[in-house]
């Protein structure tokens, strides 16, 4: 998108410019989540990879996730983990 904008050919005193629109593709799940299965006080990182980079959002049924002692989010380009420590059975 960074690329959009009027260019010009000079030649001379003449010159021809013309606009150049950039449409954005959408942001696709190249890998989506997969299910786990965890021992109760375990660890457990959750990764997907996105078609190209973008900000995401970590939720947990409608309550979205915040980072803290339990909650871990990392993004690496187009790939997003949620690390989850201390697992307990409400967690699932």
């Amino acid at each position: 998108e960074s690329d959009a904008g009027d260019y010009t050919c000079v030649c001379g005193d003449e010159q021809s410019t013309a606009s150049l629109a950039v449409h954005a593709l959408p942001v696709l799940f190249k890998e989506e989540l997969k299910n786990e299965e965890v021992q109760e006080g375990a660890s457990v990182t959750l990764s997907c990879e996105l078609t190209k980079e973008a900000p995401v959002q970590w939720k947990i049924g409608l309550k979205v996730l915040k980072a803290s002692d339990k909650y871990q989010m990392r993004q690496s380009g187009s790939t997003a983990e949620l690390v989850i420590r201390d697992l307990e059975v409400k967690d699932a």
